[in-house]
Parts: structure tokens; C-alpha cells; sequence
């Protein structure tokens, strides 16, 4: 069992920045790998990026590929979601998610956290 907790969202205006964190507790963090994702109200969660167990390969969708940087720090059983240059359609509820293989795909994640809710206003 891993337990992932999400923190770092809130309410920014267009161009502003944010780090998303996700802490680890449980099964050793640095097995999985990991991704973010996210949910629009109304919207499909969908796939934001996701990283391998030691951080040496990196996948993002084409929505944030360039503004988004995926981090891990297992010594710290933490995962970052740095985000730049945003935007309000980026506006959505943040979640990570541990998977036992790099993923795209939600249902390929074993454990998820809560989810922060990230806002961008225009």
C-alpha cells in the first residue's frame, strides 16, 4: 500500500507559476513510477506527465510539454510538479498517482491521493 499526499495548489493569475508536491508514505516510494494528473469539472481526468522510478525518463502531454517539469526526489519519497507559464484552461483538481509501470493510462495507477485544486484566472 502506498499513501499519496498532494499540496502546493491554489488560486494564481495567468503567467504565474506553481510547485505541486506529492508525499509517499507506505511500499518504498522509489519502486513506482509516477504520474500527475488532472480533472476540469465536467472533463475526464486526463494525463498531465509521468516520471520512472529513478527519474531518468520523463513523458508529458503535448498541453504542458515545455511549461511542466516532473521531478522526483526518493530519498524524500516526493514527486514535483513544477509549473510554469500557466494558463486558465490548466485550471483543474491535481492528483499523483503511484503505477508498477510508466503510464498514460489513469487506470494503470494503483494509488492516487486526494488531488489539490489548482486555479488560474485569467
Amino acid at each position: 500500500q502506498v499513501q499519496l499526499v498532494e499540496s502546493g495548489g491554489g488560486l494564481v493569475q495567468a503567467g504565474d507559476s506553481l510547485r505541486l508536491s506529492c508525499a509517499a508514505s507506505g511500499r518504498p516510494f522509489s519502486r513506482y513510477p509516477m504520474g500527475w494528473f488532472r480533472q476540469a469539472p465536467g472533463k475526464d481526468r486526463e494525463f498531465v506527465t509521468a516520471i520512472n522510478w529513478n527519474g531518468g525518463f520523463t513523458y508529458y502531454a503535448d498541453s504542458v510539454k515545455g511549461r511542466f517539469t516532473i521531478s522526483r526526489d526518493n530519498a524524500k519519497n516526493t514527486v514535483y510538479l513544477q509549473m510554469d507559464s500557466l494558463k486558465p484552461e490548466d485550471t483543474a483538481v491535481y492528483y499523483c498517482a503511484a503505477s508498477p509501470s510508466l503510464s498514460t493510462t489513469p487506470r494503470e495507477y494503483n494509488y492516487w491521493g486526494q488531488g489539490t485544486q489548482v486555479t488560474v484566472s485569467s
